[in-house]
């Protein structure tokens, strides 16, 4: 019986997903999985949910609780890992609240940016705590890792443990097919692709549907002004950033408008309000979007919990085909992160990228893409540079790269001078307190 380990199972909408998936896929179908969350009544709303699918599909699958991380992780095969530290209050708020005294504004602050490396810095000690168990506990099992910051996440992971078996999984290319599947009115079964990049800013560096490239028709929609359509997926962030990159690089980027727009420095501007509504840019969109989502996931728990009988149906995560994959040596590929051991040979090695993934009996393979264009390749790097100096901050406990990353971040530096960056900085390590590994934290008389 397969043993799958869900850190974290207090998001139970995600977990419903996860746990529904593998109930429907023959080999998962009879699976032990162990729920984890620090929140015991959250915890038991996932537990219910779960018990009802299990109950509606009518498998031989079981399900335990734990609030005891060690527990639910001892002879693990796969572990999911789904968690936000320091959660939407006081964590997020803090991260959006003391940037704006300085005049940088975010869209959702959770990947790059000031608001990804203070969030990288609280979710990388944790993700290591996790892995030293997992090296303890169950050394064999393969971490399927949803957190964000994905690339920090998944490079500093490598940097400590070197033998862990992981993968950084993300929806933003399924995301994206339907978006685009959308806009040109065409069935996404009949999409044909090849992506690759780092995790958020990935490029569709092919883009077919049955055999017709699909480029032509998005840039005459974009410049005919019939493109982009109102969004499908999120219905108040007009999807115009993406559109107008692809214009000006050429290639379609894997992540939402509201995410690329805080990534780079041309769109979110002081001074610059045409642009916020020339692109419809959603600033502050990440904690409305908290509000909203939070009252949502309890009602619709509440709900799943009232009904009794769940219907359980195929999400688009990739991690039961990913699991199934590995249980049964059937070979499946699936977009992955992963640290770069030459799979895109011009980024660096070690940061984590993303490109398609042979997945088998003997686990993630990334294959290998060497034609980015090089404008891309700049765009990526831009990024990376920001990924590779918090991870050096946490690697070797050094403050400092803490205030070099948040100066080398694209949209941070376009804003502000280096002394506000800094004393940026210092306002949020004092505001997070014990949020932050104890190495970085600062009181107000530092």
């Amino acid at each position: 019986m397969t043993k799958i380990a869900f850190i974290g199972a207090g998001s139970t909408i995600f977990m419903k997903n996860i746990v529904g998936d593998a109930l429907l896929t023959q080999a998962l179908a009879d699976s032990h999985f162990a729920l984890m969350d620090i929140d015991p009544a959250r915890l038991a709303e996932s537990e219910t949910v779960a018990k009802a699918m299990i109950e509606t599909v009518g498998t031989g699958a079981s399900v335990t609780t734990h609030t005891d991380r060690r527990a639910a992780l001892d002879g693990a095969d796969f572990v999911v890992t789904a968690f936000q530290v320091g959660g939407y209050e006081p964590c997020t708020v803090t991260d959006f609240e003391i940037p704006k005294q300085y005049g940088l504004r975010q869209t959702i602050a959770d990947t790059l940016g000031i608001g990804g490396i203070m969030r990288g810095l609280r979710t990388v000690p944790v993700l290591w705590s996790i892995a030293q168990d997992m090296a303890e506990l169950c050394p064999d099992a393969t971490l399927l890792q949803y957190v964000n910051p994905m690339a920090i996440n998944t490079w500093a992971l490598a940097e400590r443990f070197a033998k862990l078996k992981q993968v950084g999984l993300c929806h933003s290319v399924q995301n994206t097919v339907e978006e685009l599947a959308h806009d040109l009115d065409l069935s996404k079964d009949g999409f044909r692709y090849r992506v690759a990049g780092v995790n958020h800013v990935a490029f569709f560096l092919r883009l077919e549907h049955e055999g017709r490239d699909l480029y032509q028709a998005l840039r005459q929609g974009y410049r005919e002004g019939r493109l982009p359509k109102p969004p499908l997926l999120m219905p108040r962030c007009p999807n115009k950033v993406r559109y107008e990159v692809m214009e000006q690089f050429g290639y379609f980027c894997t992540e939402s408008s509201e995410h690329l727009a805080e990534y780079v420095p041309w769109f979110i501007k002081d001074g610059r309000e045409d642009l916020i509504q020339e692109f419809g840019i959603p600033l502050d969109e990440y904690p409305s979007r908290c509000v909203e989502q939070v009252a949502g996931w309890k009602e619709q728990a509440r709900a799943l919990q009232a009904a009794g009988r769940i219907d359980v149906t195929k999400s688009h995560e990739f991690a039961a085909e990913l699991m199934n994959a590995v249980v049964t040596d059937t070979p499946y590929v699936a977009y992955g992160n992963l640290p770069n051991t030459g799979q895109i040979p011009q980024l660096p090695i070690g940061a984590a990228v993303e490109t398609p993934c042979l997945v088998d009996g003997n686990g993630v393979q990334p294959s290998v893409v060497n034609d980015i264009p090089p404008q891309l390749v700049a765009v990526m790097r831009s990024q990376i540079n920001v990924q590779e100096l918090t991870v050096r901050a946490l690697v070797e406990e050094n403050r400092e790269h803490i205030y070099h990353a948040a100066m080398m971040d694209p949209h941070t530096a376009a804003e502000l001078d280096l002394r506000q960056i800094r004393s940026m900085v210092d306002d949020l390590l004092i505001a997070h307190g014990d949020w932050m590994p104890a190495w970085c934290r600062m009181s107000r008389a530092a």
